[in-house]
């Protein structure tokens, strides 16, 4: 029943995301039309009201409980650069002799800049958090989260694919790193060997095509090959944690999942297919088969670009050398207060 109800909120949350962009889509395209050509007025007026109407519904259905004031004026503030950004020239020449319209929407605008740029001043200089962190949250309050995080998360693979050629791992000061990137290292490099075949074949027969296509598909191979060399270094550069709060499970960019110490109940070295392939288990382990299996004293949530967010009761990966973490953690197990 309680998965019932997760994936529900699950799937209300998604379509209160991609629907309002379906919508103002749709109605970018209708002022387009020869109709709301003809009446530029009305089809400010309407297009205005679907955009807001759409957005705060969008808010609404997103939100837990009553949206939080600055949410709504963010809400509004984007509708205003939206219908500012998606009309047409003759809609916008209409909006710019409509006076009452441009100085609400200028003052919504504004409003929200100076009461974001308040909230994120405070975020910026908050303590007890890093200095990214910090940041990210500062950025969030004027702009969408879900953009900042995109954002970072590009910048941050761009960042280790073009600029971290050494250099020690991600590993805090009070914590233990297990590396599981040798075993990756022929396999990443044949896919990298045959990538960078793959886009010179590319760019050599679509050339006496299309120069368009050409430089389309440049763009494309290229930053996707930019894309695999910062995942395949992140390999090394994020390994498994052992910290004081639990275990880290981590498998580059694509897995970072925090086992408290106190849900783990076993450790495992031999387990059987269907426990790995079942859904209850995190299967941390890329192109090869896992090594060490913890299991749950009660489900977690999952945090991963690669599985679905359901619970989980087992987490499974593999380790170069999964003697000295076993051995390790046992011993941490061991300590805890009965």
């Amino acid at each position: 029943m309680a998965a019932q109800t997760d994936g529900s909120v699950n799937r209300r949350h998604i379509t209160a995301r991609i629907a309002p962009v379906i919508i103002v889509a749709l109605a970018g395209m209708a002022i387009r039309t020869p109709l709301a050509t003809a009446y530029p007025f009305v089809a400010l007026l309407l297009f205005v009201w679907a955009v807001a109407d759409t957005l705060m519904l969008s808010l609404i259905a997103r939100s837990a409980g009553k949206p939080a004031r600055s949410a709504v004026l963010g809400v509004l503030a984007g509708a205003s650069f939206t219908v500012w950004l998606g009309s047409p020239s003759a809609i916008r020449g209409v909006l710019f002799e409509t006076p009452i319209l441009v100085l609400t929407m200028s003052a919504v605008v504004l409003g929200h800049v100076a009461w974001a740029t308040a909230r994120a001043r405070r975020a910026a200089s908050r303590d007890g958090m890093d200095r990214k962190t910090r940041w990210v949250a500062a950025a969030s309050e004027i702009l969408p989260s879900a953009l900042v995080r995109v954002a970072v998360a590009e910048m941050t693979v761009i960042h280790m694919a073009l600029f971290r050629w050494g250099g020690p791992a991600d590993v805090p000061a009070n914590a233990r790193a297990f590396a599981y990137h040798k075993h990756l290292t022929p396999m990443c490099t044949t896919l990298l060997i045959l990538s960078a075949i793959e886009i010179a074949v590319y760019h050599l027969l679509v050339g006496h095509w299309s120069r368009t296509a050409t430089l389309v598909m440049f763009v494309l191979s290229d930053v996707g090959f930019v894309y695999l060399v910062g995942l395949i270094k992140s390999f090394r550069f994020r390994p498994v944690l052992l910290t004081p709060e639990g275990v880290r499970v981590r498998a580059g960019f694509l897995i970072d999942q925090l086992v408290p110490l106190d849900a783990i109940i076993a450790i495992e070295c031999g387990f059987t297919g269907e426990e790995v392939r079942d859904p209850a288990t995190l299967n941390a382990a890329l192109l090869a088969w896992p090594n060490i299996m913890l299991r749950l004293d009660r489900p977690l949530r999952r945090r991963s670009v690669l599985k679905k967010r359901g619970p989980f009761v087992r987490v499974a990966f593999r380790l170069d050398d999964p003697a000295p973490f076993t051995r390790l953690l046992a011993w941490r197990l061991g300590q805890r207060p009965r």
